[in-house]
């Protein structure tokens, strides 16, 4: 067996992030090392203000680094344009938010085609790969519901099956529990756990609940822009 350790999917490399100039400037990140490896389940916890959403937005190619690098599948990210940073979001990343974020006229399936329209993929097989989408997370005979027929639970589903439609290699969750009860919170958490595991889905989530944070494999916490903490879950 070999001892040689699997590249990284996603790692940041001494990654700086500052806002502002001069007397103004913060700096958000202040040299964070982070490798993520394909198929694990990670949740990043920490303080507002600790670095924990600017890191995500970094690794959701949201937003650029001020200085450091940034490797996603042996691309060196902090060196891609704004377009090719886009291209290589829209091929590879999901997102799912604490806010849903779903359009309130329109149907739960017409919601999750939404990113295969921006593909350009025909209607035919756009509408069954939204169908499939829904049906995987338990919402199949509610494609023609609109958001405000559904309850904050099943919202959500619709939104994690957007992120899902187009086959992402790493799905990232900011709260995607904070704004559901507690039994609808564990709901959506045992679904993108059953993602993780059985599609072999990267997961990268921040939340700031223990017990959301628990169905994680491992947890990196944040304070003051630098990583504090990394462990595996029990």
């Amino acid at each position: 067996m070999s001892d040689v350790a699997p590249t990284p999917l996603l790692e940041l490399r001494g990654v700086t992030k500052v806002y502002g100039q001069g007397d103004t400037a913060f700096a958000a990140l202040r040299g964070v090392d982070m490798k993520v490896n394909a198929g694990e389940f990670v949740a990043i916890m920490g303080p507002s203000g600790s670095g924990k959403s600017t890191a995500m937005n970094l690794l959701g190619l949201l937003d650029t680094p001020t200085d450091g690098e940034y490797w996603f599948k042996g691309v060196a990210v902090h060196n891609l344009s704004r377009d090719e940073r886009a291209l290589l979001r829209r091929q590879y990343f999901g997102f799912v938010f604490q806010g849903f974020h779903l359009l309130a006229r329109t149907s739960a399936q017409e919601n999750v085609e939404l990113p295969l329209v921006y593909r350009g993929m025909p209607a035919a097989e756009r509408k069954a790969a939204a169908r499939k989408a829904l049906a995987d997370v338990g919402l199949a005979g509610w494609e023609h519901r609109t958001p405000a027929e559904l309850s904050g639970g099943q919202q959500q589903r619709v939104a994690i099956a957007r992120a899902m439609v187009t086959q992402p290699q790493v799905l990232l969750a900011d709260e995607p529990t904070g704004n559901l009860d507690s039994q609808r919170s564990h709901e959506i958490m045992e679904l993108i756990q059953q993602l993780n595991r059985t599609q072999g889905i990267t997961v990268l989530m921040v939340t700031h609940e223990n017990d959301i944070a628990a169905y994680a494999q491992r947890t990196v916490r944040f304070v003051d822009g630098l990583i504090a903490e990394a462990a595996h879950v029990a």
